[in-house]
């Protein structure tokens, strides 16, 4: 199988932040069914459509179910020796927690990290080189906007690993990007997969619509 990675010979890497609860869902969110497998493999396929040449997945709760579902998923699409899983035990804190993981696990020859959610599963694989392509360009870190909004994933460049590194909390890496300025690359699409979540039960059948996004 001939994946980005193969086709891109910078050494870009992604996280896909698996370890929420899904209080607001009921619980065993990224287990969940969705379209013919559960919804992490929806995340984690866009991850594979990417040119990372490493995809870290971070896992919380039901982590052993969580990494045996991506496990055999990564298998069944030739993509095992690209997925490295890794348990962040103080989740509960929040998205910080998560991303300090993902960060920690970052090879050391990384041109820049991909963050993707697990609960946002129809990212659209096409805006993935043009995120690329401005932090190439000097962007600090660059992420798509769809409506004004903000969306995912966001790309992050070196010199943000080291904050990524000290994340906190569940603000995730919010504070860090509104400090960037016009060094945050902000690419638009139409698309808006790039804002839809799953926050609900209800939202597992939904086309994205603006009523039904992620918060930028």
């Amino acid at each position: 199988m001939t994946t980005g990675a193969e086709n891109n010979q910078a050494t870009w890497s992604a996280i896909v932040l698996a370890a929420g609860a899904g209080r607001r869902f009921g619980g065993r969110k990224l287990l969940a069914a969705f379209e013919g497998g559960v919804l992490v493999e929806a995340a984690l396929a866009t991850a594979f459509a990417s040119p990372a040449s490493t995809i870290i997945l971070v896992t919380g709760s039901e982590a052993d179910e969580v990494a045996a579902v991506a496990s055999a998923f990564a298998e069944r699409q030739g993509q095992r020796d690209r997925l490295q899983t890794i348990h962040a035990a103080d989740h509960a804190e929040g998205m910080g927690a998560s991303l300090r993981a993902g960060a920690a696990a970052l090879p050391a020859d990384a041109a820049g990290a991909f963050v993707f959610l697990g609960d946002m599963p129809r990212i659209p694989p096409a805006i993935l080189p043009r995120l690329i392509e401005a932090v190439e360009d000097g962007a600090a870190a660059a992420a798509p906007v769809c409506g004004g909004r903000r969306g995912h994933p966001v790309l992050f460049g070196t010199e943000l690993f080291d904050y990524l590194r000290q994340a906190a909390g569940d603000e995730g890496a919010r504070a860090a990007l509104a400090g960037l300025g016009s060094r945050l690359a902000l690419i638009e699409t139409d698309d808006v997969g790039v804002l839809f979540d799953i926050d609900r039960p209800e939202d597992l059948g939904a086309r994205p619509k603006p009523s039904q996004t992620a918060e930028p």
